[in-house]
């Protein structure tokens, strides 16, 4: 797997040039929440499109002739230019971009000219810091030597790419186009062109997997010496193609017993190599290897989120882009942010997201943060052996890291 004129930015008028509906209710941006400030750049474009999918992206055959990577390209230079100019009314400076993540979708469809022309358009519209982490994910069907090459040339630090399996009928159920061995091979050429840090994300619990298929894939996860791994479980999302085939019955729905037990064989492995735990569903073999972009997210920091249907996040408000790139561009045009729609999150709202993202990270939440409602499930989860108090942290630990979204339930009655 995460997704804006003159002084404080305040409620369009209705009926203004270039105003939607979505711009009329928009709540007052007072100003940046002080934490980390990253980017985000959605690619919305696929090669094919993968049956567990329900992202926001789009295969050549539909889209058609409404968008192109260039009308996308073009579009996303006028968004990052119009948020540059709305950040800069506020009245703190922009904070310098901590961190850069370009998600998709497939960003490595659009090369590396693509990608260093993407990078190019963030550093022309904001101070970037001189230790910038600057991530793409990649398939790896679609990047070879001299694609990571032209990445490292550019500024990019980190790529990320989707393995998902080693094994070749899991792939073929999930549609995934790449052959077994191919991210292996692309993890060993992005180091070698100079990456210190690549991660390899796995989807496991797929409807016919097996242990030995597990063991597979992890095995060619350690051989390809990367430093950070994301593992997470199948999830079947309505309206995918996957949610058909099980509503069918052609296909079993992942088991939670079992998705417990490969969890558990995944952390085996990977701390046994060195890697280590720093997020539920992240492992990486040093503190310098962990995703300082996602990091950001779980810390509560503040990001722009450019592209269709990205996301932001700035001092409490968030807001998200409309979602089809021809629309997506329109609305650049019109001129102000894409936007869908806005929200000021409440301080209950502001709460219960952080207890949500903080309790997954290796390093827990801060007792002080807790309400004293929480008390009485605090207990009983200390009690049954799901967390620990460390220092004034509260930590999950192991088991309670299978049971995590229940535990912040609890929490939060």
């Amino acid at each position: 797997m995460a997704r804006q004129t003159g002084g404080v930015i305040t409620s369009a008028a209705s009926g203004a040039p270039g105003v939607t509906p979505a711009d009329a209710d928009r709540p007052v941006l007072r100003d940046f929440g002080g934490g980390a400030f990253g980017v985000y750049v959605h690619v919305p474009f696929c090669a094919t499109r993968c049956g567990y999918c329900d992202f926001n992206t789009y295969t050549a055959g539909e889209l058609g002739t409404s968008a192109s990577p260039q009308s996308w390209l073009e579009a996303l230079r006028g968004e990052l230019a119009t948020a540059a100019v709305e950040f800069g009314a506020l009245p703190s400076a922009t904070p310098e971009v901590s961190t850069i993540f370009v998600g998709g979708g497939t960003p490595s469809l659009l090369g590396g000219d693509g990608l260093a022309s993407v990078l190019d358009a963030v550093r022309a519209n904001f101070p970037l810091a001189a230790d910038a982490e600057v991530t793409t994910e990649s398939n790896p069907e679609s990047t070879s030597p001299e694609f990571f090459e032209r990445l490292r040339g550019a500024g990019y630090t980190r790529i990320s790419l989707g393995m998902q399996s080693a094994a070749q009928h899991v792939l073929k159920v999930l549609d995934r186009t790449h052959t077994p061995g191919r991210a292996v091979a692309a993890a060993k050429e992005a180091r070698a062109a100079g990456f210190d840090h690549v991660n390899l994300d796995l989807i496991y619990g797929t409807p016919g997997e097996t242990d030995a298929d597990l063991d597979l894939s992890l095995d060619a996860v350690l051989a390809a010496g990367v430093d950070h791994v994301s593992a997470y479980s199948l999830i079947v999302e309505d309206g995918t193609a996957l949610a058909r085939k099980v509503r069918r019955g052609e296909l079993p729905a992942p088991d939670d017993d079992v998705l417990a037990a490969r969890y558990e064989r995944i952390d085996a492995r990977l701390a046994a190599a060195g890697l280590t735990w720093y997020e539920v569903s992240n492992w990486a073999a040093s503190d310098s290897a962990r995703c300082r972009h996602n990091l950001g997210y779980w810390d509560g920091g503040d990001w722009l989120g450019a592209g269709p249907g990205a996301h932001s996040h700035v001092g409490g408000v968030r807001w998200w882009n409309v979602k089809h790139p021809a629309r997506y561009a329109d609305r650049v045009a019109l001129g102000g942010l894409p936007a869908a729609g806005w929200e000021a999150l409440t301080d209950d709202e502001r709460y219960t997201e952080h207890l949500m993202l903080t309790v997954r990270l290796r390093t827990g939440m801060p007792l002080t943060d807790l309400a004293p409602s929480a008390a009485p499930a605090l207990d009983r989860i200390i009690a049954d052996g799901l967390a620990h108090i460390t220092g004034d942290n509260l930590v999950l630990t192991d088991r309670g890291r299978l049971l995590a979204d229940g535990i912040v339930r609890d929490l939060l009655t």
